[in-house]
């Protein structure tokens, strides 16, 4: 094993813990592994995530967590809510396609990952739920939504999208008609949260 030459982070240890997954699979990457890729004993590794399921749920969150940034960038931008909530919700679907159609060895792995890890998709689900509250919070201090409960809209709006964004619909979104589907679903919501 050749001594590495830059200093040991976890975000280097989670970038070589993607690649391995990518060329092994859930079932067969060990940090070992991921030690023999960065140049280092797995007692480095370690050092960093006490255990192989801290280093699963943490390149599990960083995975879910480039969705989330690219949607938080949503939530303030300009354009009214409307706007911002069909933004929001075509970028969330843009996201998982292409993930799942880009890379489906590693879309695969990474949904064994997000079943292993609970805690990880929970908050995500948090995360973007409280994105979508925001948005909708807006929408009714601009009159342009009405709710009495912006959480609750937020997560029905995110429940009633779910087809297009959780996983277990991957196989669907390469479907011909997908997208009108998708905007048929997102128009509907829309005029729901606009009734009085």
């Amino acid at each position: 094993m050749a001594p590495t030459t830059e200093t040991l982070t976890a975000e280097r240890i989670l970038e070589a813990t993607e690649e391995v997954l990518r060329r092994h699979g859930p079932a067969k990457a060990t940090v070992v592994d991921v030690a023999r890729a960065l140049g280092v004993s797995h007692g480095s590794v370690y050092r960093h995530f006490r255990t192989k399921a801290a280093l699963r749920e943490a390149v599990t969150k960083r995975w879910l967590d480039r969705t989330s940034q690219k949607l938080a960038g949503i939530v303030g931008a300009g354009g009214g809510p409307e706007e911002r909530l069909r933004a929001w919700l075509a970028a969330l679907f843009e996201a998982k396609r292409h993930k799942a159609g880009d890379d489906p060895e590693l879309f695969a792995t990474y949904s064994v990952l997000a079943d292993e890890n609970g805690t990880a998709v929970g908050e995500h689900i948090a995360d973007l739920t409280g994105q979508l509250t925001r948005i909708i919070e807006a929408g009714i201090a601009s009159g342009d939504f009405t709710a009495a409960d912006p959480a609750a809209a937020a997560r029905a709006v995110f429940q009633a999208t779910g087809r297009f964004h959780d996983p277990g619909y991957a196989r669907e979104w390469r479907q011909p008609r997908i997208q009108e589907e998708f905007e048929a679903v997102v128009d509907l919501l829309v005029r729901g949260l606009g009734s009085p």
